[in-house]
């Protein structure tokens, strides 16, 4: 991940622990490998080492948008779960629902990083509940000033892969318009 430059990108400090993300189609996201929007269109099974008792915040991220060389918008957020009982992304409150890569066309590589945030104890989060529907309020957040928000620690599991444009894109960027 540190060849990537998710530091000073993304986070501050890389987290020890690798995040297991898997799609359904059996792909598995591995510390930078180049995966087609077409394959991580759909939600990912995501694991780590959790404490039942304990809560999680986890967040998919594209700090690319536009492209890496102008990421004006940068960070884009693909995905956002909050108050995960131990490793149990299905029963987290969802703050935003996830959507696949989607990097415009000619914009070339774009990293999708996943982390995984221990939280001090279940959370009252303020943030706008969003829809895969739509691409309002997703531009120019951090991971990094929403974990300083709610005073959680660096991030204790990371993991990213690569996309560039392929004929998925405009069917994701139809559904994020909310006219499909």
């Amino acid at each position: 991940m540190e060849k990537h430059f998710i530091v000073p990108d993304v986070i501050q400090k890389l987290p020890k622990t690798v995040l297991k993300v898997t799609f359904n189609s059996g792909v598995v996201v591995d510390q930078g490998n180049e995966l087609t929007p077409t394959l991580v269109k759909d939600e990912p099974k995501v694991e780590w080492e959790a404490d039942p008792n304990k809560f999680y915040l986890l967040c998919k991220t594209d700090p690319d948008a536009p492209s890496r060389s102008e990421p004006k918008f940068r960070e884009w957020q693909h995905w956002l779960v909050g108050n995960i009982p131990g490793s149990d992304v299905g029963k987290g409150e969802v703050l935003s629902e996830y959507i696949g890569a989607g990097p415009p066309k000619g914009t070339g590589l774009h990293r999708y990083v996943f982390l995984v945030y221990e939280q001090p104890s279940e959370l009252k989060f303020d943030e706008p509940r969003l829809k895969k529907t739509s691409g309002d309020n997703r531009g120019l957040t951090s991971i990094q000033k929403l974990a300083e928000k709610y005073k959680l620690n660096d991030p204790i599991a990371a993991n990213l892969y690569q996309a560039q444009w392929d004929d998925y894109c405009p069917i994701l960027y139809q559904q994020l318009s909310g006219k499909n």
